[in-house]
């Protein structure tokens, strides 16, 4: 078999070429810190990337779900819990009318006026808006959930009409309700026995002893109904804050198996290249002995 001058260049060209496309590869690497700059590096490792990533990023969504949930609930837990507090000084206020049934008229306008005034605070807080949505105000579209006459504009556990959750995704699995209407909160218009219909009554009966003990008795049971809604919101809380904590450990272990299969291992890459790098400048010590330039060549 004859092997001419051009066939042991071609081979010797066709090596040192090889060589130094493995070096460049690994230098690559050693740059932009990956194993895997395009599929056809590790088509496994491309597909277990790929899942990975679609995994990190329903997490990432899943986190957003839970701030904008916690952000909510924050917010609703903090207004129930200052309105609850001026429904007490309307409570002490009505039972100081109760037991003083011969004090004069002025004393009782001043009471009246107290509780009115409360009463408008009280709707001035359940008409509290987050994220350009009334908080008590269901899924309306309006930027109110009360009308200054105390009338329920919100959607939703009023009348009959069932409501319509605003749920948050915290899980691939789970959802939480974010939202309490007006009507689960206050209690339902419908029936006049609400917050504000009670507290209005209130003002209008402060002198009649009967009355105000019936409106009394009307305010015990939508305090209780508000109480109950609080302490709803707080078990909500309570399993955004669990789902925050799982929901951070699972980014963690994403970016981990992420990591473990595109990173590159240093110590050990930048001995591969030393080691490519040495076979490369053998191969051109080889390739200069084997191939020798001649007079011949240079007249070419």
């Amino acid at each position: 078999m004859r092997i001419t001058q051009r066939a042991i260049t071609t081979t010797s060209l066709q090596g040192l070429n090889s060589n130094l496309a493995a070096v460049n590869k690994i230098q690559q690497q050693l740059t932009s810190g990956t194993t895997i700059s395009r599929p056809s590096d590790s088509p496994t490792g491309t597909n277990t990337s790929l899942l990975t990533r679609r995994d990190m990023a329903g997490v990432d969504q899943q986190a957003r779900n839970i701030t904008d949930g916690v952000t909510v609930l924050n917010s609703t837990d903090s207004t129930l819990q200052d309105m609850l507090d001026q429904v007490l000084v309307v409570r002490n206020l009505t039972l100081q009318a109760l037991n003083q049934g011969t004090m004069s008229a002025e004393s009782q306008q001043a009471i009246a006026a107290q509780v009115s005034g409360l009463r408008e605070s009280l709707l001035g807080a359940a008409n509290t808006v987050v994220q350009g949505r009334p908080l008590f105000g269901g899924v309306t579209t309006g930027r109110a959930a009360y009308a200054s006459d105390g009338t329920y504009t919100g959607l939703g556990g009023s009348g009959g009409i069932p409501v319509v959750p605003v749920n948050r995704r915290i899980s691939d699995v789970e959802s939480v309700r974010v939202d309490i209407t007006g009507a689960e909160a206050f209690g339902d218009p419908v029936a006049g026995k609400d917050l504000f219909a009670v507290v209005a009554n209130i003002v209008a009966n402060v002198g009649d002893v009967a009355a105000l003990r019936s409106d009394l008795a009307d305010l015990d049971v939508v305090r209780g109904k508000m109480l109950t809604a609080t302490a709803d919101i707080g078990t909500r809380q309570a399993r955004f804050d669990t789902a925050k904590e799982v929901n951070t450990n699972r980014s963690l272990i994403l970016q981990a198996q992420l990591s473990a299969n595109e990173d590159v291992d240093m110590p050990r890459t930048i001995m591969e290249l030393q080691m490519q790098q040495t076979g490369y400048q053998a191969a051109l010590q080889a390739t200069a002995q084997v191939i020798q330039p001649t007079l011949l060549d240079f007249l070419r």
